[in-house]
């Protein structure tokens, strides 16, 4: 683990661990944990039918999904009657939903905080089969993701900025630029103020370098999680732009 105070600091760390010890190290940008959730219910079907010479594969599955609360998670609810999908096949329904769930549909992140009930399907004596049945599955919870008006959801931070007091406007201005809000500002003597307030942390990728390009140096920032909350429209569509549904058969 190497810990820096910005990313001049982390260059010159990572430049001494190849001259010193002729360690190369790849890196990248820290990935915003972005996930996806729905905002309505909807029901979908979908039948999973393959033949090629010999046995072939079928399963058919009906499921709705119903949007929970934020944090709730995931639900599987199996409200299968009759035995139209036989019980030993319920474990791949489900194991279908979770691989659907865990690609995403609108940008490519996990879909959570959702109920995904199982109410009817079809089955066959001959071709039914577990990876029919998690294919249908994985594809029915697809196509009702996309019915149920899905939504991006963005981790927010609560900030604590320690700034000289002279900078406290230029920090506020920039903060309510990177979609923060300030929820208030405290004096903590010799000159030093702390503002504090929440903002997505997809905004503070290049922070420690605007911060101390404001402050001279002299400021400082903490960040904890506070919630997830949904991405304005036109993130959302940049998201989803970069974001190709990968849903070919296996």
């Amino acid at each position: 683990m190497v810990r820096g105070l910005g990313e001049i600091h982390l260059k010159s760390k990572l430049a001494r661990m190849a001259g010193q010890y002729k360690l190369e190290v790849d890196t990248k940008p820290p990935r915003i944990p972005y996930c996806e959730t729905i905002t309505a219910p909807a029901e979908a079907m979908y039948r999973h039918k393959k033949q090629s010479g010999g046995a072939g594969q079928f399963g058919e599955v009906h499921l709705r999904i119903e949007p929970k609360g934020r944090g709730e998670g995931f639900e599987f609810v199996d409200a299968v009657k009759g035995g139209v999908i036989p019980g030993v096949f319920m474990a791949a329904v489900e194991k279908g939903i979770r691989q659907g769930l865990e690609g995403g549909v609108v940008a490519g992140y996990a879909v959570d905080d959702l109920k995904v009930t199982v109410f009817d399907g079809k089955t066959h004596a001959v071709d039914g089969k577990e990876v029919a049945f998690t294919m249908a599955g994985r594809k029915a919870v697809i196509e009702a993701i996309r019915g149920a008006k899905p939504i991006v959801l963005e981790p927010i931070v609560s900030i604590e900025i320690i700034v000289p007091e002279t900078a406290i406007g230029d920090l506020t201005g920039d903060l309510s630029g990177r979609r923060g809000h300030i929820t208030g500002t405290d004096g903590r003597g010799h000159g030093m103020s702390a503002i504090s307030g929440e903002v997505p942390l997809a905004e503070l990728n290049d922070y420690q370098s605007r911060l101390k390009s404001l402050t001279g140096g002299q400021g400082s920032y903490t960040i904890e999680f506070a919630r997830y909350a949904a991405v304005p429209p036109n993130v959302q569509q940049q998201l989803a732009s970069k974001f190709q549904l990968h849903d070919e058969d296996e």
